[in-house]
């Protein structure tokens, strides 16, 4: 018997889609995206074999400063009048041990499609919540060099560092609402 994918949904007042870089070379700035929307589906209970889609919207980014928003939303970075989306489709899962996964896909951003692998922590799955749903969570990380997509404003500084690093932190806190 053949058994059917499972399709979930973001429960988006339960996710979060984060992101970090260093500054002046001795903070880090997070940030996050405020919409979002994607759809997963998997046979196996342990996601193991999930397919994900995730799209983005970049003028919902958040950084708590409206000018560094802004900035970020330029033709310097992001270019959001021309990009408004960041995409990513999931290419495959691969078991590191149990409930930890190595989730490979594309990433798609300011046009330019990279391939990526993202680290998946399975915090396990809630069959009945308070309202009758089953919920499933994770954490995803990852890291990503903004470079790759040509992303290379920077600024040199008089002490010698660079204003912002290349290297980009992901991190997604993640709850899925069985469909």
């Amino acid at each position: 018997m053949i058994q059917k994918a499972v399709k979930w949904a973001l429960d988006l007042s339960h996710c979060k889609i984060g992101f970090s870089t260093t500054h002046f070379g001795i903070s880090e700035t997070e940030g996050f995206f405020r919409k979002f929307d994607g759809a997963i589906s998997t046979e196996k209970e342990d996601f193991s074999d999930a397919d994900v889609e995730l799209s983005i919207d970049v003028n919902s980014i958040d950084t708590q400063d409206e000018t560094r928003d802004g900035h970020l939303k330029s033709a310097d970075f992001f270019n959001a009048g021309q990009f408004s989306n960041i995409h990513f489709k999931s290419t495959g899962m691969e078991v590191v041990k149990t409930n930890q996964y190595k989730m490979h896909g594309d990433l798609t951003m300011v046009g330019i499609t990279k391939p990526v692998a993202l680290n998946v922590d399975f915090g396990g799955i809630v069959e009945k919540d308070p309202f009758g749903n089953t919920k499933a969570g994770f954490l995803i990380t990852g890291k990503i060099n903004r470079k790759d997509w040509g992303i290379v404003w920077n600024r040199n500084l008089d002490f010698g560092g660079l204003a912002v690093s290349e290297n980009v932190k992901i991190k997604c806190h993640i709850q899925l609402l069985k469909s």
